[in-house]
């Protein structure tokens, strides 16, 4: 599944969310339902079951939904899916835990454990910007933050997903045109963890960063572009954003 906030299915379960924050539970809960009648595959199953786990009051109903998120986890064979991995064995360990089933309970926690930190992305990687560069040149941290001014970030960022590199490229700084390049990690990298487990089980936007350079290996000329009033909202919600960066 190639995650976006225009995806049918992901906009359910965002409206969902948005009715949670007003306490609204009983119309959140039509959201998620809505979102698996419409779900049409696995990763969208998975993401569907997932919210409607989350609003369940009876331990062994939140349960039953977390594995049949689960179940359509392991079938979507996705590496957008598969980061969800981890937070999906620790729900169900707590729910085995409030069943008082010990067992079952270190049985996931262990899964759990397995799959902590671990990516399964093999790529092929994107980073967005509007800076000129070349194949060959490297990308460094240390530049300032698009998104907040004056900070200076300790990690060069990327992502295995063209649209969203695309959309990077779109929000950033300058006044030249917007570039997405191929890139390679020169080493370790790691989940972005402004992303990963926040709104969004695992790491759907298949976001990363490093603190090695990224090597520019290519460059791609197509992606869906934003139109202007997505992207106006898009820094409208940057701006009103007052959550921490972690750096």
């Amino acid at each position: 599944m190639e995650f976006s906030p225009f995806n049918n299915v992901v906009k359910l379960c965002i409206q969902g969310m948005i009715m949670e924050d007003q306490d609204k539970q009983e119309e959140a809960g039509k959201f998620f339902e809505q979102s698996w009648n419409e779900a049409a595959d696995n990763a969208e199953k998975f993401l569907a079951a997932y919210y409607i786990a989350r609003s369940q009051k009876i331990s062994s109903e939140r349960l039953k939904w977390f594995e049949t998120a689960l179940q359509y986890a392991l079938k979507s064979n996705d590496n957008t899916v598969k980061s969800a991995f981890y937070s999906l064995y620790v729900k169900i360990a707590e729910c085995y835990e409030e069943l008082s089933e010990p067992e079952k309970a270190k049985e996931y926690n262990e899964l759990a454990l397995s799959v902590k930190d671990k990516i399964f992305d093999h790529g092929p990687f994107y980073h967005g910007t509007k800076a000129d560069l070349q194949t060959g040149d490297l990308l460094t941290a240390g530049g300032n933050s698009n998104y907040k001014a004056d900070f200076r970030m300790n990690h060069i960022y990327f992502t295995a997903l063209v649209n969203g590199a695309g959309l990077a490229a779109a929000l950033a700084k300058g006044d030249g045109a917007e570039r997405v390049y191929i890139v390679e990690p020169t080493g370790a990298f790691e989940n972005d963890p402004n992303l990963t487990d926040k709104k969004f089980p695992g790491n759907m936007t298949r976001s990363y960063r490093s603190e090695a350079p990224l090597k520019i290996i290519g460059e791609v000329t197509e992606w869906n572009k934003p139109g202007p009033e997505e992207l106006q909202k898009f820094r409208g919600k940057l701006e009103n954003n007052k959550g921490e960066i972690i750096n």
